[in-house]
């Protein structure tokens, strides 16, 4: 579903963050009447005199005035490899105000994250007593925890959590994400953490545009055929947060898959946001509430429960409640050359993804140790990354944004 055309808010040029350790910013040229750097005017001849600054385009990409037409005006259900960005190297989404609706909202799909039994690896060993003897290893499927839906409003009992929004070259999806606190900003952090695979499309495929993050997303927890009409402080209570900058894992972005489990185990990524009306209160303090997180990787046995909060979209869920489940995590491994996850048992569906799996730090407060990455088709169970070393980089590439 093509969107139609909306008005699009100046903000300042925005960086390219697809890495573990260095910055990298390339784009592809397209088309003829190529436009650059190096024009005064870029966007002088184009239609509508459309101004690439006024987009928050990079000075340094190349790109054509027909291009720049069609991201104005949204046009992405023709994104092809070889077209526009290329593969998307460079994470570009300029406000497009009033875009996501709420009927856009409703049609957004849930991405497929299911695993099969066969790509799983390594046995039962160990005790879980140390960090390297979690590393390869396989539990037993864990029990299924039915889903309990979050008590409402939401901007009370489960204030950092909300829902992200993106276009992709299969149309609008939807995942969940989680507020979480900046080192570099104290109690004004920008910053949301969700999936990989909610923001990159993986190996050989390149970054989602329109990425909003809408926190505490049907605050009421009202039925979804209510959604459209309800007053707006019962659905969208805290407005609509445009993607500024994301970043991923390198892994992720080499070795994700649509489906199955490649590239989960780093399937980790960071959104730094701005409110699409503008201001001057960060996330944190719009929300009142974001989560530390736990970059330790502490044994898996040394965590009696994590659990996990997020917005399930497939059958038999609707996307339009906050679910959670509770479970002391097992150990999963997909890759035996990369970390092993975490997994539990929960019955939540596609659309939680990205969703935060949160315990008690030292101090009784809540900390955030993974995000929902992938399940089964039988939806019995949850596997989400350990954040390590490779998840702090990308954290710490926004911490300031």
């Amino acid at each position: 579903m093509s969107a139609m055309p909306k008005a699009v808010r100046r903000r300042p040029a925005l960086a390219s963050v697809a890495l573990v350790a260095a910055l990298a910013v390339a784009a592809t040229a397209c088309g003829p009447e190529e436009v650059g750097p190096d024009d005064a005017n870029p966007g002088a001849s184009a239609p509508g005199n459309l101004d690439p600054g006024e987009l928050g385009l990079p000075d340094d990409l190349s790109f054509s005035l027909d291009d720049l037409k069609r991201w104005k005006e949204g046009e992405w259900d023709d994104w092809e490899p070889d077209g526009w960005l290329g593969d998307a190297k460079e994470f570009i989404n300029p406000v497009i105000e009033d875009l996501w609706d709420r009927q856009r909202m409703k049609d957004a799909e849930e991405p497929e994250r299911e695993v099969d039994e066969d790509e799983i690896e390594g046995t039962p060993d160990g005790d879980g007593s140390g960090a390297t003897e979690d590393e390869g290893v396989t539990d037993p499927e864990p029990a299924p925890v039915e889903a309990a839906p979050v008590r409402t409003p939401y901007t009370e009992n489960a204030a950092p959590y909300g829902k992200v929004f993106m276009d992709t070259p299969g149309g609008q999806m939807v995942c969940s994400g989680t507020v979480v606190r900046d080192p570099a900003n104290p109690g004004k952090s920008n910053l949301v953490a969700t999936a990989g695979h909610c923001v990159h499309g993986g190996q050989g495929k390149g970054w989602f545009r329109n990425v909003v993050f809408v926190p505490g997303y049907n605050n009421a927890g009202l039925p979804a055929e209510r959604l459209e009409t309800a007053p707006e402080e019962d659905v969208l209570p805290h407005g609509i947060w445009w993607a500024a900058e994301a970043a991923t894992t390198d892994h992720w972005r080499e070795a994700g898959a649509d489906t199955g489990g490649a590239g989960a185990a780093q399937d980790f990524a960071v959104l730094a946001v701005s409110p699409e009306n503008g201001g001057d209160a960060s996330l944190e303090e719009t929300v009142g509430a974001a989560v530390p997180v736990n970059f330790s990787l502490p044994p898996v046995g040394t965590l009696s429960e994590l659990t996990a909060r997020g917005y399930p979209a497939a059958p038999p869920f609707d996307g339009s409640a906050m679910f959670g489940c509770a479970d002391a995590p097992g150990r999963l491994t997909i890759d035996a050359a990369q970390p092993t996850m975490y997994r539990v048992g929960c019955t939540m569906t596609g659309g939680s993804s990205g969703g935060g799996w949160v315990a008690p730090g030292p101090d009784g407060a809540d900390e955030l140790y993974s995000v929902t990455s992938i399940g089964p088709t039988t939806a019995t169970w949850l596997a989400g990354p350990r954040l390590g070393p490779e998840a702090k980089a990308v954290f710490e590439a926004l911490s300031g944004s």
